[in-house]
C-alpha cells in the first residue's frame, strides 16, 4: 500500500512525536542533547544487532510471566519452544521483524513502486544543517561506537559552519510526487551523485539541527512534522530533529513499519539519554580534527535539477500554507478517573470526537482508529470503526436534546458506548488502539485478528493484480464512504512523549493524535482548508465538559 502510493508521503504518510525535555533543564543545550540522543540512539542499535533488546511481550497476566524469575527461566528454553513457554503463563511475544529497518534504511523512488533500501554495513551518521549534508562515522571498524566526546566534537564542527544555506537544497526532492521524484533522482545519479545519495540512504539515521527555538506546541507539531522543506531528509527511515533549545523529536517514514518499532526506540532512548547520559554541559569536546572526520556532501546539480527542486518548493511552502495544527488540554481529569467510572479511557475520547463534529457538522462520519496486529507475524496494524449506532445515539442526546436525559441516562448510554468499544478493539487485534500501538488490552487469543478492513483490501489488492472485475461490494457507495476517513484517529501515552501528530487522510478531513493521561486528555489537530481544526477542538472540549458533568451527576448544559 505505501510503497504503491505515489503521493508525497510528507503529510501524506509521514508521522512525528515529540520528546519530553530533559528533566535536567541543562541538559536541554542543543550540543549536548544531540550528543546524548545520537549515543544513545547507537546504543540501541548495537543492543538490537547482539541481540540482546528485551523482546517485546504482550502479559496478560503480568503478576506471572512480567518477572525477573520467568525471565530467567525462559532463557533456558530453546527459542523453537519457547513462545509455548510463554503462553503457559498468558504472555504472547509480539512481532518484531520491522526494527532492522530502523537503521540504516531509506525509502528510495522509483517509477510505479518505490523500494526499501537497508545497508547494514554502513557506520556513518546523516546530519542536515540549513539544507546542508554532513557525514561522520559513529561505528569504528570494529562496530564500536566511537567515543562520545568525538560525536560531540564533530557535532560542534558541524554547528560552527557559517556556509549559507544552498540556493536549491536538495531535501525539497523528498517532498514531490513519488514519480516525479524518481525521475529527477535518476538524473541525479547520472549527473555523477551517485557516491553522495548512497552516503545519505545507507547512513545510520538523518540528525537535523534547526538553528530556531520552539516557540510553543502548535510551531513544534509544524516543524516536526513538516518543517521548511530544507533540513529533512523525508524518505530516512527516521530523522531526529533538534531544534535551537533542544526540543527534539522523531519524523518517521511509514512504509518500512509503525508505531510500535518507533515507540520502543523512541521510549528506550529517551530513558538512557536522562538516565545514563554520555556526556554532560561541563564536557569537553575531543580534541580531534573533525575537518578531516566531517565530510561535507557536494551535490552536482544540472539545470533540470535545479528547475525540479524549485518546482518541488513551490508546491511544498503552498501546501503547507492550507495545513492548521491546534491543541486542546483537558486537565479536568483522565484515565483515573474514567477507570473509576468503570469506562473505557480511550472509550471517551472517541466519543468526544464523535460529539464534536456532531456540534460542529450536524452529520457523523466515517472514522478511523488505528491498533497493532503484531500478536501475528509480520503483523503492522488493523482499524477500529469508532462510530456506530451506539455513539451516535449517545452524541445526539449530548448535542440535541440534554434536558430530555438524566445524568444517569447519559451515564448508561456512555457504559454501552464503552462496552461496545473494548468489543470492537478485541475484534480489531488484541491491541488497545495507537498511534504508536502501545498499550495492549486483555482479551482472549481467539477474538484477536477479527478486524475486516485489511482483510478486504487484500482481497481488492489480490483481486486487481490477478486483472479479476472487483466484486460489487467494492463499487458500493457505503464501501468508498467507510473508506474515505474524515475522523483519522491516533493515540499515543508514554513518559517520554510530549506531543505528536500527524496530517489528515483526505482533504476533507481531521488527523487527531491523543492522548488520555492519568489526570488530563490532550489532543492535537490538523486540517486542511475545508475544515476548522480551532473550532473542532473548541466542541471537543465541551463534548468531554459535557460527559465529566454527567459522570458526576450534573445537569448538561446546552
Amino acid at each position: 500500500m505505501y510503497l504503491t502510493a505515489r503521493d508525497p508521503i510528507v503529510l501524506n504518510f509521514n508521522p512525528f512525536m515529540s520528546f519530553n525535555p530533559d528533566p535536567k533543564s541543562e541538559y536541554n543545550d542543543q550540543l549536548t542533547r544531540a550528543t546524548n540522543l545520537t549515543v544513545s540512539a547507537v546504543r540501541f542499535l548495537k543492543t538490537l544487532r547482539a541481540d540482546l533488546l528485551e523482546p517485546e511481550v504482550f502479559h496478560l497476566n503480568p503478576a506471572k510471566s512480567d518477572t525477573d524469575t520467568f525471565k530467567r527461566l525462559i532463557r533456558f528454553v530453546p527459542s523453537s519452544v519457547s513462545w509455548y513457554g510463554a503462553y503457559l503463563v498468558n504472555a504472547y511475544p509480539l512481532d518484531m521483524s520491522q526494527y532492522f529497518r530502523l537503521f540504516n534504511s531509506t525509502r528510495l523512488p522509483k517509477p510505479s513502486r518505490d523500494e526499501l533500501f537497508t545497508d547494514d554495513k554502513a557506520r556513518h551518521l546523516l546530519v542536515l544543517r540549513k539544507g546542508h549534508f554532513y557525514v561522520f562515522d559513529v561505528l569504528d571498524q570494529d562496530g564500536n561506537i566511537v567515543s562520545a566526546s568525538e560525536i560531540q566534537a564533530h557535532l560542534k564542527y558541524v554547528l560552527s559552519d557559517n556556509s549559507l544555506a544552498p540556493e536549491f537544497p536538495l531535501s525539497y526532492l523528498t517532498s514531490e510526487n513519488r514519480d516525479i521524484w524518481a525521475e529527477l533522482r535518476q538524473k541525479l545519479v547520472s549527473g555523477g551523485n551517485e557516491e553522495a545519495l548512497r552516503k545519505v540512504d545507507s547512513a545510520v539515521f538523518c540528525l537535523c539541527l534547526d538553528d530556531f527555538p520552539i516557540k510553543d506546541l502548535v510551531h513544534l507539531s509544524h516543524n516536526m512534522l513538516h518543517g521548511d522543506g530544507t533540513n529533512r531528509w523525508f524518505d530516512k527511515s527516521f530523522n531526529l530533529i533538534i531544534a535551537k533549545d533542544g526540543t527534539a523529536a522523531v519524523h518517521f517514514e511509514h512504509a518500512w513499519g509503525d508505531g510500535v518499532a518507533v515507540l520502543r526506540f523512541f521510549n528506550e532512548v529517551f530513558k538512557d539519554s536522562t538516565q545514563a547520559p554520555a556526556v554532560t554541559p561541563r564536557s569537553q569536546p575531543a580534541n580531534t580534527d573533525s575537518s578531516v572526520a566531517v565530510q561535507k556532501l557536494n551535490f552536482k546539480l544540472n539545470d533540470a535539477l535545479k528547475t525540479g527542486i524549485s518546482a518541488a518548493k513551490e508546491k511544498f511552502d503552498a501546501t503547507m500554507k492550507t495545513l492548521t495544527i491546534d491543541y486542546i488540554q483537558f486537565q479536568r481529569g483522565g484515565k483515573e478517573f474514567l477507570k473509576k467510572q468503570k469506562l473505557s479511557p480511550d472509550s471517551v475520547a472517541q466519543l468526544g470526537f464523535q460529539m464534536a463534529f456532531l456540534q460542529q457538522y450536524g452529520q457523523t462520519v466515517a472514522t478511523y482508529e488505528s491498533c497493532s496486529t503484531a500478536a501475528f507475524k509480520h503483523g503492522r496494524t488493523e482499524t477500529i470503526r469508532p462510530a456506530s449506532i451506539f455513539t451516535k445515539r449517545c452524541s445526539e442526546a449530548f448535542v440535541r436534546e440534554p434536558s430530555k436525559h438524566s445524568a444517569g441516562e447519559l451515564q448508561q448510554m456512555m457504559a454501552k458506548c464503552s462496552t461496545y468499544h473494548n468489543q470492537l478493539t478485541k475484534e480489531a487485534a488484541m491491541g488497545e488502539t495507537g498511534f504508536g500501538e502501545h498499550a495492549l488490552r486483555p482479551c482472549c487469543p481467539q477474538h484477536w485478528g477479527q478486524g475486516f478492513d485489511r482483510h478486504l483490501f487484500a482481497l481488492r489488492y489480490l483481486g486487481a493484480a490477478k486483472g479479476i472485475d472487483l466484486p460489487e461490494l467494492y463499487l458500493d457507495p457505503a464501501y468508498r464512504q467507510i473508506n474515505h476517513n474524515i475522523l483519522s484517529t491516533s493515540t499515543l501515552s508514554s513518559p517520554a512523549v510530549n506531543i505528536g501528530g500527524f496530517a489528515p487522510v483526505v482533504p476533507d478531513g481531521f488527523g487527531i493524535a491523543y492522548a488520555v493521561h492519568d489526570n488530563w486528555i490532550g489532543c492535537n489537530v490538523s486540517a486542511y482548508q475545508g475544515r476548522n481544526a480551532h473550532e473542532f477542538l473548541q466542541c471537543v472540549e465541551k463534548a468531554l465538559e459535557s460527559m465529566f458533568d454527567a459522570l458526576e451527576g450534573k445537569a448538561i448544559k446546552s
